[in-house]
């Protein structure tokens, strides 16, 4: 029969366990023994949940305190000579430094740079490297997890990162080949290697998600090196996993690569099974990734079994084995917690527990057992009636879908026209001072919203709350003397769950929690049915807001392109549509912002990055649909209203022509753990509008000094002119605490002055 497997769990636990785990410990509640108990109890419990499950193989040192990219670099001790003094007073200390910063002991340390793992909302931490890079083993992570697994009677398989992708998803701080360092590396993976193979590990999992992308001559050959290393020493047998996309003109080489498995995406790349069969060597296990691991929908066995019994008849049940698409880390943990969905709804959808007994049951379908048969017949049938059920379709959004035309997405001028009419209504310095939206959610916001929530507070109880923290945001903006405001969003739990909620075909989950980085988790909306906005969502705050001072006040949306990458997306139409019923209705209501007097309207688009498929040949048909939702959002307001948005983390010499096209007057982006780096596309390509390149990182607690912000601000100035510059934090100021946020927006006005004094004429 052939064995269910899977490639990752999620950590965090279904009450984020992790989450509160790792706070505790950061705000010294807690002693490292009580962090580490927590992990160790986790892993114990998803293990057994997964065998409960129908797994018959259990994956290990998939779990991490922070992040898997960074487990590995601290594994083959890759942790810049900065970090070194922590370590050696506690790794752990060390490990966190690396991961979020830290300001004590002497040591003032900034974070690693942070981007998206792939075309995923998961943010992986860049290891620094350089050129001379030594690796060693350090410490026994995999081995310890795989003997803890083992010591509960599972069968384990150790997950590691791949040489070849760890040295590709890394950052050279010099310049240098980050291939040139592959021979320093390998003897660092042959020695665990080594390790795993004498306690008696059968197999390993190597992820190599970088064969998916488009890799140059050098690329093919650092693989076909590493794994000829990998093979010639002591070894567990390996499987080789890729994810997230087909192996395309890749195929070959990992057809000829010395590994005994390999694992692909079929969900992503069905299309690529006939090819994989056809050179798959007569000894290789092949791992199906049929079920989606990044989704939260059931299969659809009418697509997946003739996959299966394809691959079934070729290789036979033994050769071939059942996983979800990729590591599951990228959906909630288990579905039986949602008591509040209605059933016909939870009837359509799996989350990681149900995507391993969804597996199960196809495992025994290819053994002919009569009950997993009935069983997927009737999947099936449910999935085939969801389409009629009430709140699926909406023939109003269909229409206006429709009779969208090119002129939908465009200004009524040009932005140099614009930005002539906005100097005279904002009337804005040099050099003007705003922030990305959100301010400090307090435990005692946090706690009174969940009073609302459950009913033990009534609406007027909890908008007096609301009021009252909204004053205090402005008057605390005003006093430092901050030049375009925001409200705050003390009424938003999440920049897309808020949205979502106020708009129909969207669903809801009580703990469908998804890790976002470190201890950040986001719980994504589920777009179920066609997407419109019943009433107006922002006005009522941004208005009142906006009454309380005579300075621009921002109105704060999420974008189109966000909405829909931060959801999970209907599967029964492209996503491209969805995207565009999401900008007709927030097209209604930035008009209606801009109707209740709100000048300053910011669309945030942190996720549009993210979207770019990861082969370039396809670049172009995604970046024309999210780039016209994005303008179809914002057609038509009148050229007085400054029209914002803001970036995340991202290349953007990938995409510098894209935002362009965009057409927003002024961009916040995230600059400042790349120390302004990523404003090097701004010099290869003349960007016209106003850009705030964030001057210091709200991801870590370490306050930065006025005299770092100065410091990037003067190397922005190097790029953009003057009159170009927003000065702004590089993301909302959501999690962090008031005294720190205090302290740096004060520092970023004051340098923000020291500059604007010193460029204007005498």
């Amino acid at each position: 029969m052939s064995l269910v497997t899977c490639l990752g769990f999620p950590r965090i636990g279904l009450k984020r366990e992790l989450k509160r785990a790792l706070e505790s410990h950061w705000r010294d509640d807690g002693t490292h023994s009580t962090l580490l108990d927590t992990a160790r109890d986790l892993r114990n419990r998803h293990w057994h949940l997964l065998h409960d499950a129908g797994a018959d193989v259990v994956p290990c040192n998939d779990f991490s305190l922070y992040d898997q990219v960074l487990d590995t670099a601290v594994l083959f001790d890759a942790i810049p000579a900065r970090y070194r003094p922590v370590f050696a007073d506690s790794p752990l200390d060390g490990y966190f430094a690396m991961a979020r910063g830290h300001k004590r002991g002497g040591h003032d340390l900034h974070a690693l740079e942070m981007t998206k793992w792939f075309d995923t909302n998961y943010h992986y931490l860049v290891p620094e490297l350089e050129a001379g890079q030594r690796f060693r083993l350090r410490g026994d992570k995999p081995l310890a997890e795989w003997r803890e697994a083992t010591a509960l009677g599972l069968h384990a398989r150790p997950v590691l990162l791949g040489p070849v992708s760890f040295l590709l998803l890394s950052k050279m701080v010099d310049g240098s080949n980050r291939l040139g360092l592959l021979d320093a590396l390998l003897p660092a993976y042959v020695e665990l290697l080594g390790q795993l193979a004498a306690a008696g590990v059968d197999w390993v999992q190597l992820d190599e998600p970088c064969l998916v992308l488009d890799l140059d001559g050098d690329a093919l050959a650092a693989y076909r090196h590493a794994y000829a290393t990998l093979n010639s020493a002591r070894h567990p047998k390996i499987l080789l996993a890729t994810y997230f996309g087909a192996l395309g003109d890749n195929l070959a080489l990992v057809h000829a690569l010395p590994v005994d498995g390999l694992h692909v995406d079929l969900v992503r790349a069905p299309e690529q099974l006939d090819a994989v069969l056809d050179g798959l060597p007569a000894d290789r296990v092949l791992s199906a990734g049929v079920v989606d691991g990044r989704n939260i929908w059931r299969s659809r066995p009418a697509q997946v079994e003739p996959l299966l019994r394809k691959a079934c008849q070729r290789l036979g049940a033994e050769r071939l084995w059942l996983a979800p698409s990729c590591s599951l880390l990228h959906v909630p943990i288990d579905l039986d917690a949602e008591t509040a969905l209605e059933p016909s709804h939870r009837a359509a959808m799996a989350f990681a527990r149900q995507k391993i007994e969804e597996l199960r049951v196809y495992a025994d379908a290819l053994a002919g057992q009569a009950e997993a048969l009935a069983t997927l017949a009737t999947q099936q049938s449910r999935l085939d009636q969801r389409a009629s059920a009430p709140g699926v379709l909406n023939p109003d959004v269909r229409r206006r879908v429709r009779e969208l035309t090119p002129q939908s997405g465009l200004r009524r001028s040009n932005s140099a026209q614009r930005r002539l009419a906005q100097a005279q209504v904002l009337a804005l310095p040099l050099l003007p001072t705003t922030t990305i939206g959100s301010f400090p959610q307090t435990e005692t916001l946090r706690k009174t919203r969940a009073a609302w929530r459950a009913g033990r507070i009534d609406d007027d109880a909890y908008d007096a709350v609301l009021a009252k923290e909204i004053e205090h945001v402005v008057r605390f903006q005003e006093d430092i003397g901050l030049d375009v405001l925001v409200h705050g969003e003390p009424e938003r739990n999440d920049m897309v769950e808020y949205f979502g909620e106020q708009l129909d075909g969207y669903l809801f989950t009580r703990l469908g929690w998804v890790q976002s980085y470190g201890s950040r988790c986001v719980k994504p909306p589920i777009i179920y049915g066609d997407v419109a906005r019943p009433a107006a969502m922002t006005v009522r705050w941004s208005r009142h807001a906006q009454s309380l001072t005579d300075k621009p006040m921002k109105g704060m949306l999420t974008g189109p392109v966000t909405m829909l990458q931060w959801s999970f997306v209907r599967d029964d139409l492209p996503r491209e549509t969805v995207c565009r019923q999401i900008a007709l209705a927030l097209r209604d209501e930035v008009h209606d912002l801009e109707a209740a007097g709100i000048g300053v309207i910011q669309i945030d688009e942190p996720a549009l990055r993210e979207g770019l498929p990861l082969r370039r040949a396809d670049w172009s048909g995604y970046l024309d649909w999210a780039v016209a939702c994005f303008r179809i959002t914002v057609g038509g307001v009148r050229d007085t209203t400054q029209i914002h948005t803001h970036m995340c983390y991202s290349e953007f010499n990938d995409i510098i022509e894209a935002v362009a096209a965009m057409d927003a007057d002024v961009i916040s982006i995230e600059t400042s753990r790349s120390r302004m780096e990523l404003l090097d596309a701004f010099t290869r390509f003349r960007y016209p509008n106003g850009i705030g390149p964030g001057v210091y990182d709200i991801h870590s607690p370490r306050v930065p000094s006025g005299g770092e912000m100065l410091e990037l601000l003067r190397k922005a100035l190097e790029v953009l002119r003057p009159e170009q510059l927003w000065v702004n934090p590089d993301c909302g100021l959501k999690t962090r605490a008031w005294p720190e946020v205090e302290a740096a927006l004060r520092a970023m006005v004051q340098c923000a002055r020291q500059l604007r004094e010193a460029a204007l004429p005498a």
